[in-house]
C-alpha cells in the first residue's frame, strides 16, 4: 500500500506539470498568433504564479466563505472537538481550526496552505447521522489531506486549471472578435503556415480546457484514494470510514453550497439534485472515485 501511496504522489505531480506545460504552451502559440513570440508563454507563466500565489494566501478564507462555514465552539461541539484533537496528536500536526456549515447532507472538508494554517469543516447533518467511531473515520481522512498537504495539492490544480480555461477562452474570442486579422495578413508572406497555425491555436483553445478538467479530476480521484488508505491507518479501524461512507452514500438529501471550484475539497461529491446518485453530467465530471470501491478498497485493508 504504501507503495502505491508513493505511485500516487508521482503521478499527481507529473499531472500538475503537464497542467502548468498546457498553460504555457497555450500562452505560447497566443504569442505566435499575435506575433510577440515567447513572450505569450512567459505572459501565461506570470499569470499562473501570481493565480498560485493568491489561492495560496487566501484560498482558504475563500473556500469557508463560499460554503457558508461558522467557527464550531467547544462548548457547543465538544465530541468534535475531543476527536480532531485526539487525531491531530496521532498525526504529529496541529489541530485545524473547526468549522460548522449549515447544511442536512452529510460532508466534510479541509483547506488549508499547510497543517499550521489548515481548516476543517463539517456540515450539521454529518454530525447528525455519524455516532463518534463513524467521525473518528472521516476526521482522519480529513487529517490525512492536511497532513500529506493535498489541500494545497487541489488548490494548486484548480488554480492552474483556471489558467487553462482563461487563455482559452481569450483565445477563442480574438476569432470571433477579429483579433487575428494581424495574424492573418502577416500569414499572406507564410503561405499556408499561418493558416494552419490559426486552426490549431482554435482547436488547442477547444480542447486544452477539456484536457486540464481531466486532468484536474485525475488528481482530485487519486487524492481521495490515498486519503482513505492515510485516514484508516490514522484511526487504526477502517470500519470506522466504511460505515460512515455507507451512511453518506445512502443520504438522499441534495447541497444547497455544491460548487464546481470547491468540488474536489469534500468528502463526498457533493450533489444538488435530490435522490440518490448523480446526474449524467455530474458523473461525467465527478472529482471523486465511485463511493463503491472506496468502500471496497478500505474493506479489503
Amino acid at each position: 500500500m504504501y507503495e502505491q501511496i508513493a505511485k500516487n504522489k508521482r503521478r499527481s505531480i507529473l499531472l500538475v506539470l503537464l497542467v502548468l506545460a498546457l498553460a504555457v504552451g497555450l500562452g505560447y502559440l497566443l504569442g505566435l498568433l499575435f506575433q510577440f513570440g515567447i513572450a505569450g508563454a512567459v505572459i501565461a507563466l506570470v499569470i499562473a504564479l501570481v493565480m498560485t500565489w493568491s489561492s495560496y494566501f487566501y484560498g482558504d478564507r475563500i473556500v469557508l466563505r463560499v460554503s457558508g462555514a461558522k467557527p464550531a465552539p467547544r462548548e457547543e461541539y465538544p465530541q468534535y472537538h475531543n476527536v480532531v484533537e485526539g487525531l491531530a496528536i496521532a498525526a504529529g500536526i496541529p489541530k485545524p481550526d473547526l468549522f460548522v456549515i449549515p447544511e442536512e447532507a452529510p460532508n466534510a472538508f479541509a483547506t488549508g496552505r499547510d497543517p499550521e494554517h489548515a481548516s476543517v469543516g463539517v456540515t450539521e447533518g454529518l454530525l447528525e447521522i455519524l455516532n463518534r467511531v463513524e467521525l473518528e473515520g472521516v476526521m482522519a481522512h480529513e487529517l490525512a489531506h492536511v497532513r500529506n498537504r493535498d489541500i494545497l495539492f487541489g488548490t494548486l490544480v484548480a488554480t492552474l486549471v483556471g489558467v487553462v480555461v482563461l487563455l482559452s477562452m481569450f483565445a477563442r474570442r480574438s476569432f470571433f472578435w477579429g483579433g487575428m486579422r494581424g495574424g492573418r495578413r502577416s500569414g499572406r508572406g507564410g503561405g499556408g503556415a499561418a493558416g494552419i497555425l490559426i486552426v490549431v491555436g482554435l482547436l488547442l483553445s477547444i480542447l486544452a480546457p477539456i484536457g486540464a478538467q481531466l486532468i484536474r479530476l485525475a488528481v482530485s480521484r487519486r487524492r481521495e484514494y490515498l486519503a482513505d488508505a492515510d485516514g484508516a491507518l490514522l484511526s487504526r479501524y477502517p470500519p470506522g470510514l466504511v460505515s460512515a461512507l455507507r451512511k453518506i452514500s445512502q443520504n438522499t438529501k441534495p447541497m444547497r453550497v455544491t460548487n464546481s471550484a470547491t468540488a474536489h475539497l469534500w468528502l463526498s461529491e457533493p450533489s444538488a439534485t435530490p435522490g440518490h446518485g448523480f446526474t449524467r453530467w455530474e458523473r461525467l465530471f465527478a472529482t471523486h472515485p465511485p463511493m463503491e470501491e472506496r468502500i471496497r478498497i478500505l474493506e479489503e485493508m
